[in-house]
């Protein structure tokens, strides 16, 4: 059973039903992204790389990271780094280094082809900003209300995951 299917329209509804329903929409919104970038990168003929290797490069930045902080800081949500990481190496928009202290550890860093990703995803979300604000979408909403709202759903989760163990 999806998360969606869980959802039923009734006035009324209780906390569990909205909760559900939060869950499916961080859900899609995450996917709905991805293909955002995805047309993005169709529009301007950039076939090479996908949205979720072209997210990775633009939450990395002008950051210097190993392998393994990308997911522990945020940068990269998905299960597969090391493929996407060995993917944007061959393509010359990652350069990666062996750690001098620790020959385990690779640090990686955006070269300028992977800057010009950055700044074509930064350009795009610059885009959608500047629209969602001229057409008032989320009228009455901040969205600083909202991020405080999801950074107080991701403590709780972090906490959930930390008490299993």
């Amino acid at each position: 059973m999806s998360i969606h299917a869980a959802v039923i329209e009734t006035p009324g509804r209780s906390f569990m039903d909205s909760y559900v329903e939060s869950l499916a929409l961080v859900e899609r919104l995450h996917r709905l992204l991805l293909d955002v970038i995805k047309d993005e990168f169709e529009r301007v003929g950039l076939l090479e790389i996908n949205a979720v290797q072209a997210l990775l490069l633009f939450n990395v930045g002008d950051n210097e990271v190993t392998a393994g902080e990308l997911k522990s800081r945020g940068y990269y949500q998905g299960s597969n780094v090391s493929y996407n990481l060995k993917k944007l190496v061959e393509l010359g928009y990652m350069h990666h280094q062996r750690c001098e202290i620790d020959r385990r550890s690779v640090r990686v860093r955006l070269t300028p082809k992977g800057r010009g990703i950055r700044d074509l995803v930064a350009s795009l979300f610059v885009r959608h900003a500047d629209n969602i604000e001229s057409r008032n979408l989320l009228a009455g909403t901040s969205l600083e209300v909202i991020n405080d709202a999801l950074k107080r759903l991701e403590r709780y989760w972090t906490d959930q995951i930390r008490y299993i163990y």
